[in-house]
């Protein structure tokens, strides 16, 4: 599984469909976007596992900004953070994109594709 994380509007989308060679449609069939969004409660780990059947899993990050005053809110995003936790752990690629451009965390990247810098390299 290649999990893809980063800022909202960051581009993680379009990056995964170009390196990849992916169209939109079969972005759709493959992969699941904004897991961040699904319902966080019940167990963690059992989510992470049915998400790490998918080929590819984005999630946007939830964790800057400002820390909000409602508990649940606070709570939620906890989860979500702690959700990203554990597909990282478990994906074989973690892939920050920033500003269209990607940051390879953990592994290589399949496929087609511009060439990224090998794990602790950098850009």
């Amino acid at each position: 599984m290649i999990f893809v994380t980063g800022p909202l509007f960051a581009g993680k989308e379009e990056y995964i469909c170009g390196a990849l060679g992916w169209s939109p449609e079969e972005f759709r069939k493959q992969a699941v976007r904004d897991v961040q969004e699904l319902p966080l409660t019940g167990d963690l780990e059992e989510l992470a596992d049915s998400l790490c059947r998918c080929a590819v899993v984005v999630a946007t990050e939830v964790g800057g900004g400002v820390v909000p005053v409602d508990p649940e809110e606070r709570e939620r995003r906890e989860r979500a953070g702690r959700l990203s936790c554990l597909l990282a752990r478990r994906a074989e690629t973690v892939i920050r994109v920033q500003c269209g451009l990607p940051q390879l965390l953990k592994g290589k990247l399949p496929g087609p594709g511009p060439e990224l810098p090998q794990e602790g390299e950098g850009l």
